[in-house]
């Protein structure tokens, strides 16, 4: 297959889109989605207003791009944790890379305290269920298949399970970094004591 080539005017825009979503994370999430507006993200990524808005619609769409990178990027590492054999074991390693994720106060602040105000609560949910939703999904589904969880109201315990995952979240990111640590091992004490408490095998 013929290798495809990018010109010098589609590398540098390459490079200017990663630029401003580079400056774009890093503003946003020191001084919030409010707090950040379209000029400050031009001038420290060095380029035009006009620039951002050949990448992107507005100041929202630059926001959901930014959710959508952070979002890929922690799927990622939590796909990657879930190694071992045994489902069970695995849906815990994902677990702790997933709370893992939330202490990181980039995609703390970004997804569960910037998200909703800045997109609005029905579409920071689409994007929620986009990613989180579906790895939730798999991992219940096939605990149900081999087993481990009573083939009873699946599609309730997949979503009761995906806002146990929010609210830990939501409460990581909340938490003075001083305290996080502390709420993570809280958090990862109960979500794993009401697995088990379903388990059946």
């Amino acid at each position: 297959m013929q290798e495809v080539v990018k010109s010098r005017r589609e590398m540098y825009s390459d490079a200017t889109r990663a630029a401003l979503l580079d400056e774009a994370t890093r503003l946003f999430a020191t001084r919030g989605y409010a707090g950040t507006s379209l000029e400050d993200v031009a001038s420290a990524s060095q380029v035009t207003r006009g620039a951002v808005y050949h990448h992107f619609a507005g100041k929202q769409a630059l926001f959901e791009a930014v959710i959508d990178l952070q979002e890929t990027r922690a799927l990622t590492e939590v796909t990657a944790a879930a190694v071992a054999a045994d489902p069970w074991e695995a849906a815990l390693q994902a677990l702790d890379a997933f709370l893992d994720q939330c202490c990181d106060p980039v995609y703390g602040r970004l997804v569960w305290l910037e998200g909703p105000a800045a997109l609005g609560w029905h579409r920071w949910r689409e994007c929620e269920e986009k990613y989180a939703y579906g790895l939730v999904e798999r991992f219940i589904t096939t605990l149900v298949a081999e087993g481990y969880l009573a083939d009873q109201a699946v599609a309730s315990l997949i979503r009761f399970s995906f806002w146990m995952l929010g609210g830990a979240g939501l409460a990581l990111a909340e938490a003075p970094a001083t305290d996080r640590d502390r709420l993570r091992e809280e958090w990862r004490y109960l979500i794993r004591r009401t697995f088990a408490a379903m388990r059946i095998r």
